[in-house]
């Protein structure tokens, strides 16, 4: 209570255009929290008033957070934290002038980490696991996306799927799972990537659905990776089976992937450094389909950023997320997402608000549980440092968080 702010976005979905930039504000607030929901929000004497005329006058735990904003959790809704194995050279190269598919071609990228992922122990992948997911809830994220799609084999993607599963359990922050066998063509397939899709479509996708080890199937449609047919054929197979579908999509270059994530009404379409004006108009059209924006990886790549103001101004939903994975973006880093969307993407600080909570909640199918502080939403919350929210962009790249609250209980305090 008597926190000097609390500032969400509100709603049980996706915020589009304008409405991004809506947030709600409360000053000297207070939260009331009961297994693990919010029960009451508003400002401190009002919420303590409530309490009384319920004859609720003793609690478990009183957190003054005089001094503070409290902010929803943050939710990292685009990620490849699971894998063994480094690409320190590769980066360098590619700093020094070598393009990401110059480099996959000359067996870096993707493959260099499969490799690495193929030869590492379930127990070891675990740790590493655990090790990355602290990093983030010390940046106030509360939930995150964490795919497969460094096996490229079906042993080793259910492996890390099972992994996945066992880290949801085994650490406080929630993991939306998603399966991306279809995150490059393996080397056995190289010259049959058909038959690496029916294999994912006939014995891996069945074997996932069977065990639940995934929520989304997801898939790189791209410039030497899958085609606009073959992302298509994949994802009308998963969404049969009744999995929920995310794209990588218009990242290199333009397959229309945008296009094709309205038409099938994926939960996300990610990345978009080459999203047509035509797109934008569809998935603003549609109303089905978040857009996720990666800035960390446009940077690491020395990529133009994705066109975050045309998305915005034209109606569509934007989430932000961190995309942090050993090639292209080895970061999770919240403080550079919101300095590269506020001062490289042109988004205020209530749109990026909105783009790493409300609408990364619904970049994983939870807009109606999580992102947000509102009674009945789960009570992940964020208490930062300074007594505004607009810190996180003004105290630029420094990590404000204070105190990490997930599920209604403390989890990481500085």
């Amino acid at each position: 209570m008597h926190a000097d702010q609390i500032a969400t976005p509100t709603g049980q979905d996706m915020k589009r255009g304008s409405e991004m930039n809506e947030i709600s504000i409360i000053n000297d607030g207070a939260i009331y929290v009961e297994d693990e929901l919010i029960v009451s929000v508003g400002k401190t004497d009002e919420v303590l008033a409530e309490l009384r005329r319920k004859n609720i006058t003793k609690f478990d735990q009183v957190i003054d957070s005089t001094g503070s904003a409290v902010i929803p959790g943050l939710i990292d809704s685009h990620t490849h934290f699971l894998y063994a194995g480094y690409r320190l050279n590769e980066f360098y190269e590619r700093v020094s002038g070598s393009s990401y598919m110059q480099i996959m071609q000359n067996g870096g990228g993707i493959q260099a980490t499969v490799d690495a992922t193929r030869e590492v122990t379930y127990e070891k992948l675990k740790q590493l696991g655990l090790q990355r997911l602290n990093e983030m809830i010390e940046q106030g994220v509360t939930t995150v996306e964490g795919k497969s799609g460094y096996g490229l084999d079906q042993e080793t993607e259910i492996r890390q799927l099972r992994v996945l599963q066992e880290l949801n359990l085994a650490q406080p922050l929630d993991i939306a799972v998603t399966y991306l066998g279809a995150h490059a063509v393996p080397p056995e397939f190289q010259h049959n990537s058909e038959e690496y899709l029916n294999l994912m479509i006939d014995e891996i996708l069945p074997q996932i659905n069977e065990e639940k080890l995934a929520e989304f199937v997801d898939v790189f449609c791209d410039e030497g990776v899958f085609d606009y047919e073959q992302s298509q054929k994949l994802l009308e197979a998963a969404k049969k089976l009744g999995f929920k579908v995310k794209m990588h999509a218009d990242e290199i270059a333009n397959l229309n992937g945008a296009g094709l994530a309205a038409n099938i009404e994926a939960t996300s379409a990610d990345h978009l450094i080459k999203i047509s004006s035509e797109e934008i108009a569809k998935l603003s059209e549609k109303k089905k389909t978040v857009a996720t924006l990666l800035p960390c990886t446009a940077f690491c790549l020395q990529e133009n950023f994705a066109p975050a103001r045309e998305l915005i101004d034209n109606g569509c939903a934007v989430a932000l997320a961190s995309d942090y994975n050993p090639g292209s973006s080895f970061t999770c880093s919240i403080p550079l997402i919101i300095a590269l969307a506020s001062f490289k993407m042109k988004m205020t600080m209530g749109e990026v608000l909105t783009a790493l909570t409300l609408n990364g909640a619904a970049a994983v199918n939870a807009a109606d549980k999580k992102g947000s502080i509102e009674a009945g939403k789960v009570a992940d919350l964020v208490l930062l440092k300074y007594p505004d929210y607009r810190y996180l962009m003004y105290n630029t790249g420094s990590n404000i968080v204070k105190k990490v609250i997930k599920s209604g209980k403390s989890v990481f305090e500085k």
